[in-house]
């Protein structure tokens, strides 16, 4: 991906060379000439065009912004509830990811949704940990995580 980005500057900047402009404007139209020649060219690099992982990734932050604005409005709910019936606990989620940065982003990701926190990771990085302040259904909070956080996280990085 890096050398994607690296080469889209070039294109600019050649534009730029060739256009004898020296503006912003005109190296904003060559890196969108880079943009639709990379596109073009996408077969011969061996990586994800970038642009794909770019959308992937803004996507990614929409989901957590989402799931930060529902989890939180929850959270509300259940503070300002006279009675305080929630059912706390800590369950296993069994993770698909490999690298020790994706299970720490998805750890993140948990932790910073309120009512959730990342206890711990197994030895094996096959099971994450996590404490959920309301645990009604402990197989809906798993499908919930690994069809939200780490779907994108493994479309991001995959």
């Amino acid at each position: 991906m890096a050398i994607q980005i690296i080469f889209n500057v070039l294109i600019a900047l050649m534009w730029m060379f060739l256009q004898e402009t020296y503006t912003f404007l005109s190296f904003f139209t060559g890196y969108l000439i880079g943009i639709v020649l990379l596109f073009f060219l996408r077969r011969f690099v061996p990586d994800i065009y970038y642009m794909t992982r770019l959308y992937r990734t803004v996507k990614m932050c929409l989901l957590f912004l989402r799931e930060l604005v529902l989890s939180s409005i929850s959270i509300v709910k259940l503070a300002y509830k006279p009675t305080l019936d929630i059912e706390p606990g800590i369950f296993a989620l069994p993770i698909e990811l490999k690298s020790n940065w994706e299970i720490a982003l998805l750890a993140n990701l948990i932790s910073l949704t309120p009512g959730t926190l990342s206890v711990a990771v197994a030895d094996d990085n096959s099971k994450i940990y996590i404490h959920a302040m309301d645990l009604p259904d402990v197989e809906s909070s798993i499908n919930e995580i690994k069809e939200t956080f780490e779907k994108a996280i493994m479309e991001v990085t995959r």
